[in-house]
């Protein structure tokens, strides 16, 4: 079933996933996922390139507001203050950027965008394999939703991959057997 999982939601999604900035669509909004910022020589590299693609589309002119969603459970640990602080200081202002601090989850950020921030249209930006499943819960819900693939961190002992094949069949579980919400909406 974890293999089946993985399948279709690879598939379901293939086509609405772009790595050409000069070939994405114009959208409203990015929905940006959130990514614990430092690793262990500075920047975490899945932090710094999602950052760097978002900052890549606005410049562009392929978004105009900017959706920071991550997690923010303790006092010394806040992805979303740590994507708005990124973004500042690549030069985006702060008028285009939108702060969710409940994004605790994949399917917290994506449900949020459409039932709080309103989107109807999005890009979400994280590496290939995150977007797949954000998709596929974009899809659920009937969001629009297009997704960008900031560069992925190669490496053979790479947890997040192995993660996030287990993931897959975890979303199908939320969406269609356990009934999973958001924590807030």
């Amino acid at each position: 079933m974890v293999y089946l999982s993985q399948k279709i939601v690879i598939q379901q999604t293939k086509n609405q996933i772009y790595t050409e900035i000069d070939e994405i669509p114009f959208r409203e909004f990015a929905l940006v996922l959130g990514a614990k910022k430092d690793g262990l020589n500075g920047y975490n590299p899945y932090f710094k390139n999602r950052m760097d693609a978002t900052v890549a589309l606005y410049k562009a002119n392929k978004v105009s507001k900017i959706i920071v969603s991550g997690d923010n459970h303790t006092n010394d640990y806040n992805e979303t203050e740590d994507m708005a602080t990124y973004l500042l200081e690549a030069g985006v202002p702060a008028s285009a950027i939108v702060k969710d601090y409940a994004g605790f989850r994949t399917l917290d950020s994506v449900v949020r965008a459409k039932k709080v921030f309103n989107c109807q249209n999005v890009t979400i930006v994280s590496q290939r394999f995150h977007n797949q499943r954000a998709l596929y819960i974009a899809n659920y819900y009937e969001l629009n939703a297009i997704a960008y693939c900031a560069n992925d961190v190669k490496s053979s002992k790479n947890y997040t991959h192995i993660r996030e094949y287990f993931a897959k069949y975890l979303v199908v579980l939320d969406l269609y057997i356990l009934n999973r919400q958001p924590k807030f909406l």
